[in-house]
């Protein structure tokens, strides 16, 4: 399997955008209606509590929410972050999901307890925190959102999903820094990363799926994705 790395990811991103001309926007919205279809096909019908963090992931996050809506779930979107810190394409997506009337929680003080309330009654979640971009440990009202899925995936046998890596788990070495999501299944966006196929990774990725975010075929050619 041909495998990009965090580098590697940034570069096509950019190419996609400067050198094609695909916005930001399309991506995402490309990546996120990708994932919330894998993720119904995976963990079918029920409550969905998707997670979402302040870069570019948490604004997947929210495509995916949106889609997972029209496919009928009921849905709710807990961000760790406030308003303020989106940009770009993330900050156009969270003011889709208002216009929606999508419930929409923001978290970014809460305590263990009020995320445990705020998870509660999920079937499964989607942890859109952290991205491939994103190194080291997590900390503050991510590390607490992350030890929160991870409680009610073992409290209520909830399933989890991860858009592109579990938060926390670094894409090129497979190897957590601190706290890290535990997903049943992850759909990585264009490629998958080198740490999602170690095995050593497996308990925390579960079943890998590798999405297509509508970038050109001359531009996957350059990289080495498709012959």
């Amino acid at each position: 399997m041909t495998t990009l790395t965090r580098q590697q990811v940034r570069d096509f991103d950019r190419r996609a955008i400067e050198d094609y001309g695909v916005s930001g926007i399309v991506l995402m919205e490309n990546a996120g209606r990708a994932a919330a279809a894998v993720a119904h096909d995976e963990f079918g019908a029920g409550p969905v509590a998707v997670v979402c963090g302040p870069g570019n992931n948490g604004g997947d996050g929210r495509v995916i929410a949106r889609h997972l809506e029209n496919l009928g779930h009921e849905v709710r979107v807990l961000s760790a972050a406030p308003a303020d810190r989106f940009t770009g394409a993330a900050a156009d997506n969270l003011a889709i999901v208002r216009r929606c009337g999508m419930p929409l929680h923001f978290l970014p003080a809460a305590t263990p307890e009020a995320w445990r309330l705020a998870l509660e009654g999920a079937v499964w979640i989607v942890d859109a925190l952290l991205g491939t971009g994103a190194e080291g440990a997590p900390h503050g009202a991510l590390a607490t959102a992350i030890e929160a899925i991870n409680a009610a995936s073992r409290r209520a046998s909830t399933a989890v999903f991860a858009g592109d890596v579990p938060s926390g788990l670094d894409a090129d070495t497979g190897i957590p820094a601190g706290a890290c999501a535990e997903a049943h299944a992850t759909g990585t966006f264009v490629a998958a990363k080198p740490g999602l196929v170690l095995s050593a990774a497996e308990r925390f990725t579960g079943t890998v799926h590798v999405l297509d975010i509508g970038a050109p075929l001359a531009l996957r050619r350059e990289f080495g994705l498709v012959s």
